[in-house]
Parts: C-alpha cells; structure tokens; sequence
C-alpha cells in the first residue's frame, strides 16, 4: 500500500470518528466528560480529547471549567444553513401551525434518507409532551405514520430495496414485525390516502400522517400529528384526517403538484 492511500485511509478514519464524537454529544446533550464519550465509543481518552479539541478550535464544541463538553450553536447555524434551500420546511410551516392550532398536538415533517426518516420541522404540543422526535432525529419506517406513506408509493423495487434492510424490531406490544403485515399496511394506506400509527413506536401515542407530492408527483415527505392516547377522540378522527390532508394537499400545491 502507496503513502497516499495510507493517508487517505487515516484521513477517512479520523473523520469517521471526528463524527462519531459529535453524534455522541449530540445523543447526550447534557455536558460529558472525555472518559464518558472515551467509554461510550470505545476509545482511548487521548484521542478523544484531540478530536474535542480540534472541534473545540472550530467552535463546533464548548469546554466548561470542569472540563465537560457539549455541542456549541455552531452546528445548529450551519445546518440551518441548508433548510433554506429546502422548499418543503417553508411551504409546510403554515400548515403546519394550522394543525397545530386545530389539534393543540405535535405536528411533525419527516423526508426519507439513507432507509429511515429524518424529521425537518416540528411544531411542538401546546401540552406538555415529551417525545421522541426532534429536528435532525431519524426514525423507522416500519413503525410510524410518516414512514407507512413514504413507502406507500414507492416503485416496487425500490419499496423491497427498503424492506430487506428492515429490523422489524418489535417496539411495543402493535408494531408490525413482518414484511407482509407491512405489505397488507400499506395497501391500506395508499387506499385510504394516509397513514396511521396505533402506538406501534411509542407506547401511548397515535399518529396520523399524510403524504407531500413534488410537481412529478412523487412523494417526498411526510407531515403527521401526534396525540397521546387519552387525548386521541375517535369521533374527530375523520375531521382530523380531512384537515391533515387538505394542508398536506395545499403544501403539495405550493411544490407544484398538479392532482
């Protein structure tokens, strides 16, 4: 092996890592120490404290008096450098407050990367609701409202692509732990034109989603609303899907998409 592969290895290397120190900080926002993250990612506390070092340097991270890390606002400044050129985040926002609004629940906007969703926007409960997701979290597709219809309308190949790297991994007593309880779920949803999560992620919460098309349209995201169970009235759940889907449809619009 030539000096420059060598170097390109080391490189690739230290970046893996470089990011694997971030996302732990990240995963842990309350401030950690060097042999807690050294512990966490099986590294030597020498080359964790470099790397914090360099990204202290950087002001990607911020060193307290009792030598804890944690993330700085740099990274939220240069990520949010990229949702301009996002044009679903601006033309969901309005809708979304109105869900919110009508709901008084969470309102969520998820796209598809890498085999799992990624939350972009989120308008949090006037409740005070803890919950799983956040900006820049993922999530499966198997198992929420949002993941049922991004995958609902997939090509073929492309929908079994995306199921065989599935867990299926059983979250709660609902989730739906084979391919064709999947398949059979979907169906249904591309029939009924959304999707539901009857507390197959979280125990106690339901969620409805609908799909976002771009002019071709594709679906390209997805918006739901989140209620605990003892907040989800049965009766309401024909107008919460028809309010869902009219700001899900009128998002659409906005993108160009022609029914």
């Amino acid at each position: 092996m030539d000096n420059s592969t060598t170097q390109n290895n080391e490189l690739v290397s230290a970046v893996g890592r470089t990011m694997a120190v971030l996302e732990t900080l990240a995963e842990h926002p309350e401030e950690s120490g060097v042999s807690e993250i050294a512990q966490k990612l099986d590294m030597s506390k020498s080359t964790v404290y470099r790397f914090l070092q360099s990204l202290k340097a950087r002001g990607y991270v911020v060193q307290d008096a009792e030598d804890r890390y944690r993330l700085s606002v740099r990274l939220f400044e240069l990520g949010a450098q990229a949702l301009p050129h996002l044009d679903i985040v601006r033309e969901a926002e309005p809708g979304m407050r109105r869900i919110n609004e009508l709901t008084g629940e969470t309102v969520h906007l998820g796209i598809l990367d890498e085999g799992s969703i990624v939350y972009v926007h989120k308008i949090d409960s006037k409740y005070n609701l803890r919950m799983y997701s956040r900006i820049g979290r993922r999530a499966p597709l198997y198992c929420t409202g949002i993941g049922k219809v991004l995958m609902a309308w997939l090509e073929e190949d492309e929908l079994l692509a995306h199921l065989r790297e599935e867990s299926f991994e059983r979250r709660t007593a609902n989730t739906l732990t084979s391919i064709d309880e999947y398949l059979h779920e979907l169906a249904l949803v591309r029939e009924q034109g959304y999707g539901e999560d009857h507390e197959e992620f979280e125990d106690n919460m339901r969620c409805l989603a609908a799909p976002i098309r771009d002019r071709f349209g594709h679906v390209i995201g997805g918006m739901s609303v989140s209620f605990p169970c003892f907040r989800f009235r049965e009766e309401l759940k024909q107008d919460y899907v028809k309010q869902l889907m009219e700001a899900s449809q009128q998002i659409s619009s906005q993108l160009g998409w022609r029914p």
